[in-house]
């Protein structure tokens, strides 16, 4: 009974989906192209179909144009309605099949040739639009249908429901395989397409941690030295009263409470995987260094210090290491993608902000990149991310002779806040 109910079911639900084929096409012409095939086998069958009923089947002409009618026009509510189109072309071919019978010894019998085109055209959208259920139901049914014809009036066959039920088998299960090749590769591009998306958000989570594991250093410094301040402040200064000693323990313990919290908060960032990095964080002092390291790779970079930033107070820590690593990260770019190209970094300080400008020319055309594949965008994300941190801009992007350029502005003397930087691809 189950078994039943599910034939059923098969031959009176269609698909929710309403579009037409081709429907998502980017070219207009493309998607007006089903319509405009509709429109021509319209075109074509209905009258042919009138006169072929009427002339050669000898059917009255108001019943010949009704079949026609029906048979033809239902393809235009193929497009959208495959299934329903099929449910009113099927009853019209039984009517038919009766009303030419008399006709049987002399014509193509039960499917006289523009049904039978009609039929087969219908075969065509139910194919690409309906379920395997529904288009394993129709041809079942078109199966029995046309098995009838031939055990009933085994006279009358001449070969034509043989050809229509092979036919339209082979479009069925032709359309059916093609339209699940098409929804495998849209499922795989979306699935794709998601994966990309998880891969940027982990990057940027990683990232972030590694951003946050390099200004741990940075912030324990100065709870260390507020530690230590406090604890001596006693023996420092003379004469100070009680509650002011009090006040300076409290701070100390606060300070030595804090770089323990923070200890703890960087095992959680550090990956199992990840050692403890014992070196100190690097800063503006340290970039010669990083240009003479590059230039062993094969980039001749010049480094320009404006004089406004070495005589500036101590640059802060964070604003210095993320200066440094976004010199170290355009630079490293220019290594993979650009081998062999002359860069130019400058570092000037205005306006309370410092200024990182990281420019290279294009690669000499002898010098095949590392890397020609496309760019993960891993460097340009731990920028953005420095930067947004500083509450700062990030300018990125390609020059006008074919180079590369990153532009940074950190604020120097103002609180951070979270900001966006302005995003930008590395094409370097």
């Amino acid at each position: 009974m189950t078994t039943w109910k599910t034939f059923l079911s098969a031959l009176v639900e269609p698909v929710p989906s309403n579009r037409p084929p081709l429907a998502g096409a980017h070219r207009a012409w493309v998607r007006a192209l089903p319509f405009v095939v509709v429109l021509a086998m319209i075109g074509a069958l209905l009258p042919t179909g009138i006169v072929t009923l009427t002339r050669f089947y000898g059917v009255n002409g108001g019943l010949a144009a009704a079949l026609a009618t029906v048979q033809a026009g239902a393809l235009a509510l193929a497009l959208v309605r495959p299934l329903t189109a099929w449910q009113l072309v099927a009853p019209s071919v039984l009517v038919g099949a009766i009303v030419t019978h008399g006709e049987a010894a002399t014509q193509a019998w039960p499917w006289p040739v523009t049904t039978l085109l009609s039929y087969l055209f219908l075969m065509v959208f139910l194919a690409i639009r309906e379920r395997g259920r529904t288009l394993l139901a129709v041809w079942a049914v078109t199966f029995v249908g046309n098995s009838l014809s031939w055990s009933v009036f085994a006279d009358y066959f001449d070969g034509t429901s043989v050809v229509v039920t092979a036919l339209s088998g082979v479009i069925l299960l032709l359309g059916w395989s093609l339209r699940g090749r098409g929804e495998a590769r849209r499922l795989l591009a979306a699935q794709e397409q998601i994966s990309e998306t998880e891969r940027a958000r982990r990057t940027l989570l990683e990232e972030r941690a590694r951003i946050a594991r390099e200004l741990h250093d940075v912030v324990a410094h100065h709870m260390s030295v507020i530690a230590v301040q406090a604890d001596s402040a006693p023996y420092r200064i003379e004469g100070l009263p009680e509650p002011a000693v009090a006040e300076f323990g409290q701070i100390a313990t606060a300070a030595r409470g804090s770089l323990t919290e923070m200890r703890r908060l960087l095992g959680v960032l550090r990956a199992a995987e990840t050692e403890a990095d014992k070196a100190p964080q690097p800063g503006l002092a340290d970039l010669p260094g990083l240009l003479a390291t590059v230039a062993q790779a094969g980039v001749r970079a010049e480094l320009d210090l404006a004089d406004d930033v070495r005589e500036l107070d101590p640059v802060p820590e964070a604003v210095g290491l993320s200066a440094y690593r976004i010199v170290q990260e355009a630079l490293a770019n220019v290594v993979r993608h650009a081998p062999g190209a002359t860069a130019r970094v400058r570092v000037a300080a205005a306006d309370g902000a410092l200024t990182v400008d990281v420019e290279n020319d294009p690669a000499p055309g002898r010098a095949p990149a590392v890397e020609t594949s496309a760019s993960t965008g891993h460097g340009l994300t731990g920028m953005r991310e420095r930067v947004r941190l500083l509450a700062g801009t990030l300018d990125t992007g390609p020059t006008a002779d074919g180079g590369y350029r990153v532009a940074a502005v950190l604020p120097i003397d103002r609180p951070a806040t979270a900001v966006d930087a302005a995003p930008g691809e590395n094409t370097a």
